[in-house]
C-alpha cells in the first residue's frame, strides 16, 4: 500500500514527523522568558480567567500592543494542554512544521522537490529560525503570513502575464496578509507593500496590475485584517485603537523599553544568528541563476527592505529581522542545491566563514560551564561591572560536566564536513551539526542558564501560585508574577497597583521580587517591608497585611 502512495506525499509526512520531532520536545523544560513569551502567555490565561475573548489584556487592564490572532492560538492550546510553557510554545511548533511544508512546496514549484527539501532544510536547520520554532513569540507566524502574501501576490503577476482575468490570488494574498496584521499589526502592510511596490518598480510590472485588483486587495484586506479593531470601535472602546496605532508609531520613532543599538544591529543578528544560511547564502546573493530570477529578485528586494526598515527603526530587538530568514534561506538553497546535485563545491571564504563562526558558537556551551563551575565571582568582577550580573552567577547550580561536548559535537561535525566530505554528506553534515547543536543546547545549556537569569524570581514566585497574597516586583516591571502567581483579579481597578501594594488598604499580605542591587534603597523607602529571602540577583520582600 505505501508503493502506491507518491514521492511528495511520502516527503511531505517525512518533513511533518521530522520537524514535530525537532519542534516539540522539551518545550516545557524552561519557564517563559520575559518580556515577550510570558507577555503573550499571560494574555491568554487572563482571556481563559475572565472568559473575555474579544479583548487583549495584561492584568486584567486591556492591553493595545499588539492584535489578538497569536493569543488565540495559545487559548487554544492552553484548552488542550493547561495553563503551562508547553501549551504557550506549541503555536510555534506547529508553525514551523507548517513552515517547512510551505517552503518545499513553494520550491518544488519553482524548481523541484529536491530544491524544496532544500529550503525547508537551509530554513529549519539554521539557528534561529530553529529557536524561535520552540519559543512562545508572535514573530514565526507573523513572519509566514508576510510570507505567504507575498508569494501569492508574486503568483498574481506571473499568472496576469499569460491570462489577463481572475482574482483568485489577490484575495488569498489580502486575506493572507490580513492575518498577518492580526497577528501583529500594520507594519505588516509596510513591509508586504514596500516590498512589492519596489518588485513592480524594478520588473516593470506595472502592466499587470489593474485598479480592480487594488480595490479589491484594499477591501479584503480591511475586512480581515482591520476585523479586530473595527469590532473594538463599535463597541466603544476607541481609546484602544487609537493606543495601539500610536504605540505603532512610537516604536519606529524612538527607542522602545531599552532596546536601542547600532545601524548594524540587525545585519550582525542576521549574519550570525542565522548561521549556517547566513553563510551558505553570500555567494549567490549577487549571481544570477538559470531559473526563477523574478522570484530570486523578490526575495533578494524582501531581505534589504527588512534589512533597511528595522535598521533604521530605533528599536532594535532580535526577532524584528527574522522575516529575512525567508530570503536568506532561500540563497543558501540556491546554493546547496548545485553542491548536493550539480558537483559544485564551497568557496574558500564560505569555508572559512563557516568554521568561525562555527566555533565561536561550539566554544559557547564549555565558556558557560567554565564560569558557572570554576571562575570565582570575585575574578568575574575584573571582568563584569554589572553587579546584578554577578550577583545572579554566584549561586550553586548543578552541571553534569559534559555540556561542554555540546559544543565539541558542532565543531567536531563542522570539520568532517568541510574538509573531509563533499556533495551530499557536505550539506548534511554542515546542517545536521547545527540541529544537534540546537537540539542539545536547548536540552542541556538553557535551563541550567534560566536558573541564573531569571530561575530565582520565578521560583518566588511560583511559590504563592493560587495562594490568597498578592505578588508583585518592585524596582522593575515584570509579567511573571502575573502568569507565575496564578492572578486571578486586580488588587483595584483605576489604581498604580504598586502604589496600592506598597501603602495602599491592602486585604492580604504583599510580596515583593526585586534585583539585590535595588534592595537596600528600595527597603530604605519602604520601612513597612521586610526581606525575607535572598536568591542569586533576586531578593524577596514582604509587606505583613494587618487588619
Amino acid at each position: 500500500m505505501i508503493k502506491n502512495i507518491s514521492l511528495e506525499t511520502r516527503l511531505r509526512v517525512l518533513i511533518v514527523v521530522i520537524g514535530l520531532l525537532l519542534f516539540l520536545p522539551f518545550n516545557g523544560l524552561v519557564h517563559l522568558f520575559d518580556w515577550d513569551e510570558i507577555n503573550f502567555a499571560e494574555s491568554a490565561r487572563e482571556m481563559l480567567v475572565s472568559g473575555n475573548y474579544n479583548t487583549v489584556s495584561i492584568n486584567f487592564i486591556p492591553f493595545w500592543e499588539k492584535p489578538p490572532l497569536f493569543i488565540w492560538m495559545q487559548v487554544l492550546s492552553m484548552k488542550w494542554f493547561g495553563i503551562n510553557e508547553f501549551a504557550a510554545r506549541f503555536p510555534d511548533a506547529i508553525c514551523g512544521v507548517l513552515t517547512l511544508l510551505v517552503l518545499f512546496e513553494i520550491g518544488k514549484g519553482l524548481k523541484n522537490y529536491k530544491f524544496g527539501l532544500l529550503w525547508a532544510l537551509a530554513y529549519g536547520a539554521s539557528i534561529l529560525p530553529f529557536l524561535y520554532f520552540k519559543s512562545g513569540i508572535i514573530d514565526p507566524w507573523f513572519n509566514l503570513f508576510i510570507f505567504l502574501a507575498l508569494y501569492f501576490a508574486f503568483r498574481h503577476f506571473s499568472h496576469r502575464a499569460v491570462n489577463p482575468k481572475g482574482y483568485k490570488r489577490v484575495i488569498i494574498s489580502a486575506a493572507i496578509l490580513g492575518l498577518a496584521v492580526l497577528t501583529k499589526g500594520p507594519v505588516a502592510i509596510l513591509l508586504f507593500g514596500t516590498t512589492l511596490s519596489l518588485f513592480i518598480l524594478i520588473e516593470r510590472q506595472f502592466k499587470y496590475l489593474k485598479w480592480s485588483d487594488l480595490i479589491l486587495f484594499t477591501a479584503v484586506l480591511i475586512l480581515s485584517g482591520g476585523a479586530y479593531h473595527i469590532y473594538q470601535i463599535l463597541a466603544g472602546n476607541w481609546q484602544l485603537v487609537y493606543d495601539f496605532f500610536k504605540y505603532q508609531v512610537r516604536l519606529m520613532k524612538t527607542e522602545d523599553a531599552g532596546h536601542g543599538g547600532s545601524i548594524l544591529y540587525h545585519p550582525l543578528v542576521l549574519f550570525l544568528g542565522v548561521f549556517p544560511s547566513s553563510i551558505l547564502a553570500l555567494g549567490v546573493f549577487f549571481k544570477k541563476e538559470s531559473f526563477n530570477n523574478d522570484f530570486r529578485r523578490l526575495m533578494i528586494i524582501l531581505f534589504l527592505v527588512v534589512l533597511v526598515i528595522f535598521s533604521l527603526v530605533q528599536t532594535k530587538i532580535v526577532h524584528y529581522s527574522s522575516l529575512c530568514y525567508f530570503p536568506l534561506s532561500y540563497l543558501a538553497a540556491l546554493s546547496v542545491y548545485e553542491i548536493y546535485f550539480n558537483g559544485a563545491t564551497l568557496a574558500k571564504f564560505s569555508k572559512v566563514l563557516l568554521l568561525i563562526v562555527g566555533f565561536i558558537y561550539a566554544l559557547i556551551p564549555g565558556i558557560l560551564q567554565l564560569i558557572a563551575t570554576t571562575i570565582s565571582p570575585d575574578v568575574l568582577r575584573t571582568f563584569i561591572k554589572d553587579d546584578f550580573a554577578i550577583a545572579c552567577i554566584d549561586r550553586s547550580v548543578p552541571w553534569g560536566g559534559y555540556e561542554f561536548l555540546v559544543g565539541g559535537l558542532l565543531g567536531l561535525g563542522l570539520i568532517i564536513s568541510v574538509f573531509y566530505w563533499r556533495g551530499s554528506k557536505q550539506v548534511l553534515g554542515i546542517f545536521g551539526s547545527t540541529v544537534v547543536f540546537v537540539f542539545l543546547l536547548m536540552v542541556l545549556v538553557v535551563p541550567k542558564i534560566e536558573k541564573y537569569s531569571q530561575g530565582p524570581a520565578i521560583a518566588y514566585i511560583e511559590q504563592f501560585k493560587e495562594k490568597p497574597v498578592w505578588v508583585s516586583t518592585i524596582g522593575y516591571y515584570s509579567y511573571a508574577p502575573f502568569f507565575y502567581s496564578g492572578k486571578m483579579e486586580r488588587a483595584c481597578k483605576d489604581c498604580n497597583e504598586e502604589e496600592f501594594f506598597l501603602n495602599g488598604a491592602v486585604d492580604r499580605d504583599v510580596y515583593f521580587v526585586t534585583k539585590v542591587t535595588a534592595l537596600q534603597s528600595i527597603v530604605d523607602k519602604n520601612p513597612q517591608l521586610e526581606i525575607v529571602g535572598k536568591k542569586g540577583g533576586f531578593a524577596l520582600l514582604k509587606r505583613i497585611y494587618k487588619k
